[in-house]
């Protein structure tokens, strides 16, 4: 197993990452790669939820099983709640291994903390997709949730399947299968052309992540940008005074978050309470107007990490994450060139014109902030 104690897979030659920007891009290409498999399908997702995508998905699930290939799908129980029975009939009926994660218990009150919040499709060990993305159809619409997926192909795609298929074997008490589709190239092709460094980098829920230390690393590390998009910013000690010094040494930090359209209005509420001593070192922050930021997007110089973590100390105690680190000039300056279209689609939050907010802000802010506080606390003693 190529996996060290670290939590993180070796850094891969020869990969090629590819931006993916919201459901009517995102969705048509996972789409795509699902109906040309020729052998396995491996899915892992938290949230999944019945309506007209997971209908589209039904459909060439189905049509791929039928044609023999192997597909394996790892759900999770609390995110797939509002995936209804007969979606549920009619994916196991159709031959598919499917498996929930963690199923919720009243009995099991602190083993029911612990989620998959990963998001892995792996096609043939050939194609991979990741990011923030779930099955639902909260990303199609009039105002869909702004998220970012990646298309990986190379070396590194064959990581994503093994992190897969150790979540599956725990799951089904099935050993992986031996044989295995190889990503690399025949002997007597030349390699592909792709000039990317990669590397999966996950956590199975602990106070040692390897992705927030790798993060830590990179911003200690910076020579200019540090740009960090995220749904959740409820941040470590670390983190807040990794920012805070970066910018302190004139590094251009900026944090995209989400402003009042969020699914969760309270950890906004306790996100804020963070945004003055931030300001005022001279971080950078944007509140992305319009619809929700549920990206999950780090951008540090060359090295960009996308995936699944929100990188807020609740997740990443609890849940099984997933991000793929990237270092490629090209493909560091598309996830710039995004970013900086969600700037202009962001409200900037000045510290003298935040300073000047209502009680009733700081309030939410002194309220939400005390509980996160106590929930900090009290998962500490579990």
């Amino acid at each position: 197993m190529p996996v060290n104690n670290r939590n993180a897979f070796p850094w891969r030659q020869h990969c090629k990452a590819q931006l993916l920007v919201d459901g009517k891009r995102f969705y048509p290409a996972i789409l795509d790669a699902i109906r040309q498999a020729q052998h396995t399908i491996f899915i892992e997702m938290y949230l999944v939820e019945s309506g007209g995508v997971m209908d589209r998905f039904i459909q060439a699930l189905d049509r791929r099983a039928q044609q023999g290939v192997d597909i394996k799908l790892i759900f999770d129980a609390f995110g797939s709640l509002k995936l209804n029975n007969t979606d549920r009939q009619t994916l196991q009926q159709a031959g598919i291994e499917l498996f929930f994660y963690n199923p919720v218990r009243l009995t099991r009150f602190k083993h029911n903390l612990h989620r998959t919040h990963r998001k892995i499709i792996v096609i043939d060990n050939h194609i991979a997709f990741t990011g923030g993305a779930g099955i639902s159809d909260h990303f199609e619409g009039e105002k869909p949730w702004r998220e970012t997926m990646l298309k990986i192909r190379g070396e590194v795609v064959t990581d994503w399947q093994q992190l897969f298929l150790i979540n599956f074997q725990q799951l089904s008490k099935i050993p992986p299968p031996t044989a295995s589709f190889s990503n690399q190239s025949p002997p007597g092709v030349p390699r592909p052309s792709h000039t990317a460094r990669a590397r999966v980098v996950y956590s199975n829920g602990g106070r040692k992540v390897s992705l927030k230390r790798s993060l830590l690393k990179r911003i200690y590390h910076s020579r200019h940008t540090i740009w960090l998009t995220t749904a959740y910013f409820i941040p470590t000690r670390k983190l807040r005074r990794a920012l805070q010094r970066a910018a302190y040494r004139g590094k251009d930090v900026r944090l995209l978050l989400p402003g009042e359209i969020t699914d969760h209005p309270a950890v906004v509420s306790a996100s804020r309470r963070y945004y003055s001593r931030l300001l005022r070192h001279g971080v950078r922050i944007y509140e992305y107007q319009g619809r929700f930021m549920h990206a999950k997007v780090t951008l540090v110089d060359d090295w960009s990490s996308i995936g699944s973590s929100n990188m807020d100390r609740w997740n990443l105690k609890w849940n099984l994450e997933a991000n793929q680190e990237v270092i490629d000039p090209r493909f560091a300056t598309a996830v710039q060139h995004m970013l900086a279209s969600d700037f202009e689609h962001s409200k900037e939050i000045h510290y003298k014109v935040w300073r000047q907010r209502s009680r009733w802000q700081r309030f939410k802010e002194w309220l939400w902030g005390n509980v996160d506080l106590w929930l900090t606390r009290w998962q500490e003693r579990l």
